[in-house]
């Protein structure tokens, strides 16, 4: 289905409302009243009739030239570059992309349940087991599957691809929501970075939910955050468009975030620590590769079993329950679902040969510490080597985290590749090399990720247990040139146990 044309006019007004528009913005132009065909902010993807939105920081007026030829009709800019076709001039083009995606595409949102999810660590993860529950309900209404936007996979009822951002530039996620309304999904689970917030890429959406998991120093960097406190209160936004909170009361910051979630309608929290939340996780039972735990929530006890281990997922695993409370989701599903969650490249395990190899996404301080926390739990007397590397140009905080959670819980360190983009591999590794020295920790870089994952198996003793952090299931490495095919975690991990 297309969107149907929105003429000038209507998006005029629309900037008008939102205090968009630039105060020396043009006035309508004669054909204002003139449909609109489409939206768009690829110049070579521009179509006769659309209207072009002049986005990014690298936006040249190259790019406006191409989509009037390719037959632009009207502009949106921060900038009157005084070409022969109406402009709307207004002050954040990003916000301003994100609310006319909204309105060409219908406002989607407003025909579904919308769940949305922000936190540094256990986002994906809280964002499947929510879809497992949803799904096992839907499905006992013989309804169509939930709708998911996670940082791995999307999935919108029409599409299932790979994801390229863990939230969708607007055009493109207005777009999944319209096909997941159109589809019959009636519920969505929807993944929200920091980066969604800041710029406006999730302007319009509203949530029926929204759950806060936690928050640690990550996307701290020229191009991200400045600061802490910048990304703490970016993802504080989230409660700005949702009509339920689900707060984690064991996160230490959670008297501010509680503070923040008051602009909701209701709050509902969970814990492991404080008897008082409204879902109270406790008796955990640790299996080898999955848990058990009892949940106190609406004055009963319930029990779960959860295809995963380690303390942190069932942390995740309350949150998930949380929201599904909030969508109305009846407990027996809420069971089904978590007894049958699985997340790619999530806490996966891989036992040959008397080597165990644990592949994770882990890309931070906090989830990596909790990683190895965790295997350390469930693999107590075996020695634990880590093999991770850290991105290049963003994220910068995360090579002293990393370092320093790999120092206090791992045997054995390799440094290796993660997307190093515009830096040199073996520059970053001695970064956080340092961080780990400092702390009285031998380590070895292998700036190639095949082989470090190849030696870190040829030199675990057995038993052992190998962790491989960072990468999962991603099939390709971003290098200076852009991103270049590479085997995943697991596929590098099978070929070297065997």
């Amino acid at each position: 289905m297309s969107p149907a044309p929105v003429s000038f006019r209507e998006y005029y007004d629309l900037l008008s409302r939102a205090g968009l528009l630039a105060p020396d913005s043009a006035h309508l132009p004669e054909a204002a009243d003139r449909p609109l065909t489409g939206l768009c902010y690829d110049s070579r993807a521009v179509r006769e009739g659309d209207l072009f939105v002049c986005k990014g920081n690298a936006f040249k007026e190259e790019y406006l030239d191409q989509a009037l030829q390719n037959g632009a009709a009207a502009y949106v800019s921060e900038r009157d570059f005084g070409r022969p076709v109406p402009c709307l001039k207004v002050s954040d083009v990003r916000f301003a992309l994100g609310l006319l995606a909204d309105r060409y595409f219908g406002h989607p949102s407003g025909r579904l349940m919308i769940a949305g999810v922000t936190g540094t660590k256990g986002k994906t993860t809280t964002c499947f087991f929510l879809k497992s529950i949803l799904d096992c309900w839907r499905e006992a209404q013989g309804l169509h599957d939930a709708g998911l936007l996670s940082g791995i996979v999307t999935d919108d009822g029409v599409e299932c691809v790979p994801a390229s951002l863990t939230t969708p530039e607007s055009p493109d996620l207005q777009r999944h929501l319209m096909n997941a309304a159109e589809a019959g999904c009636g519920f969505l689970v929807l993944e929200v970075s920091s980066q969604a917030l800041a710029h406006g890429r999730v302007a319009g959406v509203e949530l029926a939910s929204a759950a806060f998991l936690n928050i640690g120093e990550d996307h701290i960097s020229p191009k991200e955050h400045p600061d802490l406190e910048d990304y703490f209160r970016t993802k504080l936004r989230i409660f700005d468009q949702a009509r339920q909170a689900v707060v984690n009361l064991d996160e230490p910051r959670c008297a501010e975030v509680l503070q923040a979630a008051g602009r909701c309608e209701k709050t509902i929290t969970y814990s492991m620590s404080e008897k008082t939340a409204d879902l109270y996780g406790f008796d955990l039972i640790h299996n080898g590769a999955s848990m058990e735990f009892s949940v106190n929530m609406a004055g009963r006890t319930e029990r779960f079993v959860l295809p995963m281990a380690g303390d942190f997922n069932v942390s995740n695993a309350l949150a998930a329950l949380a929201l599904a409370q909030t969508l109305g989701v009846p407990v027996e599903y809420m069971r089904q679902g978590l007894s049958r969650a699985s997340v790619p490249g999530r806490m996966e395990v891989i036992s040959e040969n008397g080597k165990t190899v644990v592949i994770d996404y882990a890309h931070n301080g906090m989830s990596l510490a909790a990683l190895l926390q965790s295997v350390r739990a469930g693999y107590p007397r075996q020695p634990v080597t880590v093999v991770f590397g850290c991105t290049g140009g963003k994220g910068l905080i995360r090579r002293q985290g990393m370092g320093e959670a790999a120092a206090g819980y791992a045997d054995r360190i390799i440094l290796t590749e993660d997307d190093p983009g515009p830096e040199e591999v073996e520059a970053i590794c001695a970064e956080v090399g340092r961080v780990i020295a400092a702390a009285g920790k031998d380590y070895a870089i292998i700036a190639d990720r095949e082989e470090a994952v190849r030696q870190a198996l040829m030199d675990s003793p057995r038993p052992g247990v190998v962790v491989l952090a960072g990468r999962g299931r991603q099939e390709y490495q971003l290098r200076k040139n852009g991103p270049q095919t590479f085997p995943t975690d697991c596929d590098l991990a099978r070929k070297y146990l065997a």
